[in-house]
């Protein structure tokens, strides 16, 4: 069950001008169930796009980052089979699959971005998918965002209205991921739209300084996907960016979207109980202070001592000592939300243990980590590990 995080109503997703949303049951790998999604665009609209640094990238994302240098016309997804670790076979399948949509779209299968997700290392079923193109049905938001879930147990979608100097303009989103997640692009797809007008290469740059702050700030399992993509498109419909004032509007509020997307997948990791946001602050860069807060993060040994309330704190120091950053110990303070537990090195006096059970209790709270030698800080979201995620994990293909 997702850590407070209700679903998404139809009503408060905004639509993109320029967007048009198709929904199909391909079956894929469940019968009566939607598996498969098109997003066709504008003629003009811009498209930028980061995606996994697995060297065992997926074909479909072997395809987008040759094909998102020409003006793209629609996107497809598909859940249940994640294209990877299949080479040229796999490959070939992707185009299929692309040369069918741009069929259906009327324009070039380069202009065709295609994603995938689910199962590694078997055949992408491309005759399903291209039968079920023929049955794909007009689609909201919600509709999109449920039909590219895999093991996530609520659809994630958030949108953004923000008045910009010509006009309004709207920012909406959806993802998926529950598991196989970390930076680097925390297994994710996300998709982001717009319908301001701003430049291809000025929205590449958005998308690298939002993904830096969401997608690539989260953590359910330290695991980088094959296929993690995020999409970022502006449909030209809308109001254009002419100013600075524009630009930073702008650019917040694909931010805000793209943080309340990835903390979703964190809060709909698998079978976890606890969102919880580690900080580190006052470190010298804010490279070292992500280092050491994805230390802690990624920690085995933390994150089962988080599912059982149990405030282990000699697991969290030793996560912070073996995070390879040359930090003075004695000078650390660590809390839990605002309970001391640790300075100079060792256990605050004043601590009492009832105190740390009661923060970790609640189904959200904060490890914070304060380095004292310096000015910087940085900011990771993760969830805690449970039994259900161990049963997740193993009963994945059956």
């Amino acid at each position: 069950m997702a850590v407070n995080l209700p679903p998404p109503s139809a009503e408060s997703l905004l639509n993109v001008p320029g967007v048009e949303l198709g929904v199909a049951m391909a079956g894929i790998k469940k019968a009566e169930r939607k598996d498969l999604l098109v997003m066709r665009l504008a003629p003009g609209a811009a498209v930028a796009g980061v995606f996994t640094q697995n060297r065992f990238c997926a074909a479909p994302v072997l395809l987008c980052r040759k094909n998102i240098r020409s003006e793209i016309r629609a996107l497809v997804v598909n859940t249940g089979n994640a294209n990877a670790g299949t080479g040229k076979d796999g490959l070939a399948r992707a185009q299929k699959v692309c040369e069918a949509v741009a069929k259906l779209a009327g324009c070039k299968s380069a202009q065709v971005l295609p994603f995938s997700t689910g199962v590694i290392m078997e055949p992408l079923p491309a005759e399903r998918i291209v039968a079920g193109l023929s049955r794909l049905r007009a689609a909201d938001w919600r509709s999109a965002a449920e039909a590219i879930m895999t093991t996530d147990t609520v659809p994630k979608a958030f949108s953004k209205k923000i008045r910009l100097s010509g006009g309004e303009a709207v920012v909406t989103g959806i993802a998926k991921g529950a598991g196989m997640i970390r930076p680097d692009m925390a297994t994710m797809l996300g998709f982001v739209a717009t319908d301001a007008a701003v430049s291809k290469k000025i929205l590449s740059g958005i998308l690298k300084r939002a993904a830096d702050r969401s997608f690539n700030c989260i953590t359910v399992d330290g695991d980088t996907s094959t296929n993690d993509s995020l999409i970022l498109m502006a449909t030209g419909q809308g109001a254009a960016v002419s100013s600075r004032k524009d630009l930073f509007l702008l650019e917040q509020a694909i931010v805000e979207v793209s943080q309340r997307l990835a903390q979703a997948i964190i809060r709909d990791g698998e079978g976890a109980t606890k969102f919880v946001t580690v900080k580190v602050e006052r470190g010298r860069s804010e490279a070292e202070c992500r280092k050491v807060a994805y230390a802690v993060a990624h920690s085995p040994l933390v994150k089962t001592a988080f599912f059982a309330s149990d405030p282990n704190l000699g697991r969290i120091l030793a996560a912070v000592g073996y995070s390879g950053v040359d930090l003075d110990t004695a000078k650390m303070d660590l809390f839990i939300d605002d309970v001391l537990v640790a300075r100079g090195g060792g256990r605050h006096p004043g601590y009492r243990e009832e105190d740390g059970v009661a923060a970790m209790k609640k189904p959200e709270f904060t490890v914070r980590a304060v380095l004292n030698r310096g000015k910087a800080q940085a900011t990771v979201w993760t969830c805690d590990f449970s039994f259900d995620y161990v049963k997740i994990n193993a009963e994945y293909r059956t």
